[in-house]
């Protein structure tokens, strides 16, 4: 699993998601190395005096780019917090009432939840191939005189 965080401030996250910003290449890098499931939590939203409009915004664009990097955003939890206060971390917020929860589709059916707490509980623990061979990276290799390839 992975939580993407996006910074929800004006211009901040239009940065982030730029064709070379950090957002979309930290999204493209967790697919890349296997991770399947992903938490999208949209940061300081209390910079933008807990905008539901500007919310959706997100959704709708993160959305599509996470999509073309090969996630499924209906399996994708989207929630609001504020780092900073603590809103929606671990508690339902006071300061969003109109954030009614998020929902994401998994095998088992649909989970809904209201805080980052929530969505990383949500997460489905994912089955290790116990029974296959160890693989390990391979950073270097060197060929030494007398010795081989090690």
């Amino acid at each position: 699993c992975a939580v993407l965080i996006i910074a929800g401030g004006t211009g901040e996250f239009e940065a982030g998601i730029s064709k070379d910003g950090q957002t979309r290449e930290h999204a493209l890098l967790a697919f890349t190395l296997g991770v399947r499931q992903l938490i999208v939590a949209v940061n300081k939203m209390d910079t933008t005096k807990w905008s539901e409009d500007r919310f959706n915004e997100i959704i709708k664009e993160t959305s599509t780019f996470i999509k073309k990097v090969g996630y499924n955003p209906k399996a994708v939890a989207f929630v609001p917090i504020s780092g900073w206060h603590g809103d929606n971390m671990l508690e339902e917020s006071p300061n969003m009432p109109w954030f009614k929860g998020w929902t994401k589709e998994t095998k088992a059916g649909v989970v809904k939840g209201k805080t980052l707490l929530d969505a990383i509980d949500a997460i489905e623990p994912p089955v290790r191939p116990s029974d296959k061979p160890l693989r390990l990276p391979l950073q270097d290799v060197y060929k030494i005189g007398g010795i081989g390839t090690v």
